[in-house]
């Protein structure tokens, strides 16, 4: 059957006609007390099947917004990061608006299986009935809040019988009128009670049973989705990590230099221009490539998970160029600004290719920093030595000032500590570094310092050592 869109336009166009012309010339005020009742009755009837439309239109939405669809995904053709922002735009409703229509669309959405088998719908019995226009949205979204979490936790027989008895209760029939909202809430908690009677209760079999974490495919955009359900405790963990990395007792401060006095100009401090999110993103790349390097984590062919980039000669020298690194859905495309800076911790490799695809270098232990030159090279530094950073030393990546492959050396007098933020953004951020007698020296953007003065980072060790001597 072909989805009715021609006639849907023309059935709008005559109602928005038929009803803006009655509404605004104020002929409601004219109907009597019955007349009145009814016209409600029959409006909320076009409501309630306008409703069921819109929760299925929202549910194949989010179908197709799956990480299954890869690049053909609703969202990426449409260059919307989620199903609820591609339904915001779409619509103009609010974001809490979209939210609810996916969550409850959800519930009443059958799904196609690899092999091209249809499944029902969660709550086949309400989608049958909001099609039909019994069921009204509102108690539909009653009846998604009371046995969404029970999922899991109850067999499939009982969550179909209280289904079947709530959605009886709030359609009714000739032997007893509909509910009320109120009433079928009532019902729902009554329901949710007799099937899981700990409620909300943390269940550790259920949490064991539930917890997992799935990477989406790789999108035209270069990025990817992580989604899933952790349990409390890696959770917890997760956030301690973060905190740690972020240091929320100074996210309001920007770029601090070591010369910098009580009386400096408010220009001094410039704060720091990712959101939230974005911290949190390069915190956890933080965590992994300290996690690849860690001695405790398992190898791989007897060496730590180590990560390949391969490019050609020309893509690495390019302003432009392109690299690929192996993932688990096969190459993925990188910058070469990644490649031409990856080689500066051991997990990371860079590969060589010269034009006829002839290994031209692999450089391994000749151009990473070994154990000692990275304690060193920690205890000068202290940490990210771009002002105002406060990542410590232990995350941070040890970046060639010269770059290797221009004669830079893998000497202390040659690295400096980066952040994964800093260090991933070196070429195009507009901080510049450079060694003046063994000792590293920052230059800020001009949106940071319109002078563009050459200063020493906060955490030299020489002016702790100053600072501690003098108080």
């Amino acid at each position: 059957m072909n989805f009715p869109l021609a006639d849907l336009r023309s059935i709008a166009d005559q109602l928005g006609d038929a009803l803006g012309s009655a509404l605004g010339g104020g002929a409601q005020m004219g109907l009597s007390h019955p007349e009145l009742v009814d016209a409600l009755g029959v409006v909320e009837r076009l409501g309630r099947v306008t409703d069921a439309a819109r929760l299925a239109l929202a549910g194949e939405v989010g179908r197709r917004a799956d990480s299954e669809f890869g690049d053909d995904a609703i969202t990426v053709q449409f260059g919307c990061g989620s199903a609820q922002e591609l339904l915001e735009r779409a619509t103009l409703v609010s974001a809490t608006t979209a939210r609810s229509r996916l969550r409850d669309a959800k519930a009443i959405t059958g799904r196609v299986t690899l092999t091209g088998q249809a499944r029902p719908a969660p709550l086949e019995h309400a989608r049958a009935a909001l099609v039909s226009g019994r069921l009204s949205a509102d108690a539909l979204s009653t009846i998604v809040d009371a046995l969404r979490p029970l999922l899991g936790r109850c067999s499939g027989d009982e969550l179909a019988a209280a289904e079947f008895e709530l959605v009886g209760a709030a359609v009714g029939d000739a032997e007893a009128p509909a509910c009320g909202i109120h009433e079928l809430k009532i019902m729902a908690t009554t329901w949710a009670l007799f099937l899981d009677p700990d409620g909300t209760l943390p269940d550790d079999e259920y949490a064991t049973r539930m917890r997992g974490v799935r990477i989406s495919r790789r999108s035209n955009r270069g990025l990817r989705r992580i989604s899933g359900d952790v349990t409390d405790e890696v959770a917890a963990q997760f956030d301690r990590l973060v905190d740690a990395h972020l240091n929320p007792r100074v996210q309001d401060r920007g770029p601090r230099f070591a010369e910098a006095r009580a009386e400096d100009t408010p220009d001094d401090c410039v704060l720091d221009p990712r959101t939230i999110d974005q911290k949190r993103h390069d915190a956890f790349a933080s965590i992994l490539s300290a996690a690849a390097g860690a001695a405790a984590t398992p190898t791989l062919g007897g060496a730590a998970p180590t990560l390949i980039v391969t490019t050609t000669e020309e893509d690495l020298a390019a302003p432009n160029g392109v690299a690929f690194v192996e993932s688990a859905g096969g190459p993925v495309t990188v910058s070469a600004t990644f490649a031409r800076h990856v080689g500066c911790h051991g997990t990371i490799h860079r590969l060589t290719l010269a034009a006829n695809g002839a290994i031209r270098a692999l450089h391994i232990e000749d151009r990473i920093f070994n154990h000692w030159q990275r304690k060193a090279i920690g205890a000068r530094d202290g940490g990210c030595i771009i002002p105002g950073c406060t990542v410590p030393a232990a995350w941070c990546e040890v970046h060639h000032v010269t770059d290797w492959a221009k004669g830079g050396p893998t000497s202390v007098d040659n690295g400096v500590l980066l952040c994964w933020h800093h260090h991933h953004g070196i070429e195009t951020s507009g901080w510049e570094i450079r060694m003046v007698d063994g000792m590293p020296q920052v230059r800020p953007p001009g949106w940071v310092d319109p002078q563009r003065r050459w200063r020493g980072p906060n955490r030299l060790l020489l002016h702790e050592l100053r600072r501690a001597r003098s108080a």
